[in-house]
């Protein structure tokens, strides 16, 4: 809540647009960084030729005989601004603490371990989240993460574009997407009868849009390296309103906040120096081996993958307590364990456990090889998972199986869906 004594500067960004606005004012570089070409402001020489550039350009523009060449080099121009590398931004504190109104703003969301405002920053609608560092961090480590992770680039995920540094805490700032929580989607506490994921081609397109975001974190296509979300479940994937597709949020925040670290080819909890171990997690989404030695992988995305296609076939919540009026206590009820009973009752249990809001409008073969393909997922032994390449593979066929099955039947497949409550 209060200001870091040596608040973080700014990198200015690298746009594409051939208008820039100066943040001059707000935006410094880190005297302590070396510029690097991955995520370095263009140097002197570089702005001095892109300047050239463009004088060249107008005089040739207008210049009648050199129209051709003119527009050759406007051409060059762009080239060179396009392949420019997007820079990450180090937000100084005071712009965090100014666009929150020092923090006082009402919450976008809040948890344990974190609390969100929804704001602007330099014009653009953002989140900007506030969570606990593990273990801390260097300036050079926390631009070195960032020029990898701002560089990411998927339709499934919600896109980091910087963070900033106040003592015990990094605010990490995400672009805004406009749309409820997979959570709130499924669960209506006004109405528990609506749900805007009222079709089964709509439900197996958000399956499909989880499982490619997370193979992507997990093999970053062209980026050469590979990332643990540490974070699936949910309420952390967004629906967007427009679409109707899944974003996954809070890409790279156990990265950044030290919650995973390399070592001996594992990653594993930031540990302190303290002999007692602190593991986050969300009851229900925690894998075995998580909740046992606080060893976070991969496999353990997988694992909270499963989860939440249970929770998006079934309707119901990962984990929660029912009143057992025989005993007068309660019991707990796991929807890992209703699907292994369903899927032990073949086709006929895989229908009476699918969410009744779909009123039987499903194909039953390909919704019991969506909870068989979930549970592969919740093996106890980790090594048994399969990556999540594999499981892409899956559910991407028993998707087309499904679109085939809405264009035999003759269901629409591309329709809109208020999400307000009805």
């Amino acid at each position: 809540m209060c200001r870091s004594k040596k608040s973080t500067d700014a990198i200015q960004p690298t746009s594409s647009n051939s208008k820039r606005r100066s943040f001059s004012s707000s935006f410094q570089t880190p005297k302590s960084l070396k510029p690097a070409s991955s995520f370095s402001d263009p140097s002197p020489s570089t702005t001095s030729t892109t300047n050239d550039l463009a004088s060249s350009s107008s005089n040739f523009y207008f210049n009648s005989s050199s129209y051709s060449l003119s527009t050759q080099t406007s051409n060059t121009l762009s080239s060179l601004r396009a392949s420019l590398p997007e820079n990450p931004h180090i937000y100084d504190f005071s712009l965090i603490s100014s666009a929150t109104t020092n923090f006082l703003s009402k919450r976008f969301s809040s948890s344990s371990s974190s609390s969100s405002w929804l704001c602007h920053l330099h014009g653009q609608q953002v989140v900007i989240i506030r969570r606990k560092l593990r273990r801390s961090i260097e300036l050079d480590d926390l631009v070195h993460k960032l020029s990898v992770i701002c560089r990411s680039h998927h339709s499934s995920l919600i896109k980091l574009l910087g963070a900033s540094l106040s003592g015990n805490f990094v605010y990490l700032v995400y672009e805004y997407v406009k749309g409820p929580n997979l959570g709130d989607c499924l669960r209506n506490p006004k109405n528990p009868s609506f749900t805007p994921l009222s079709s089964w081609i709509s439900r197996m397109q958000i399956a499909i849009d989880i499982a490619h975001g997370l193979d992507y974190i997990h093999h970053c296509s062209g980026l050469e390296t590979s990332f643990t979300h540490n974070h699936i479940k949910v309420t952390s994937i967004i629906v967007a309103e427009d679409s109707l597709t899944a974003k996954i949020c809070h890409f790279g925040t156990a990265e950044i906040c030290g919650e995973v670290s390399k070592e001996e080819g594992s990653r594993s909890l930031g540990r302190t120096d303290s002999k007692v171990m602190k593991i986050e997690g969300t009851r229900g989404y925690m894998a075995p081996e998580l909740q046992f030695n606080g060893l976070v992988t991969q496999k353990c995305d997988v694992y909270a993958f499963g989860v939440v296609v249970l929770e998006l076939l079934s309707g119901e919540e990962a984990l929660k307590f029912m009143f057992d009026e025989g005993d007068g206590g309660y019991k707990r009820v796991s929807v890992i364990d209703t699907a292994r009973e369903a899927a032990a009752g073949g086709s006929g249990g895989v229908r009476r456990w699918v969410d009744r809001r779909l009123k039987d409008s499903f194909p039953v073969e390909v919704a019991e090889k969506m909870v068989l393909v979930a549970l592969e997922c919740l093996e106890e032994d980790p090594e048994r998972r399969p990556e999540m390449k594999k499981v892409v593979g899956k559910v991407s066929k028993l998707y087309l199986e499904s679109k085939n099955w809405a264009d035999n039947i003759g269901l629409p497949t591309d329709i809109s869906v208020s999400m307000a409550p009805r």
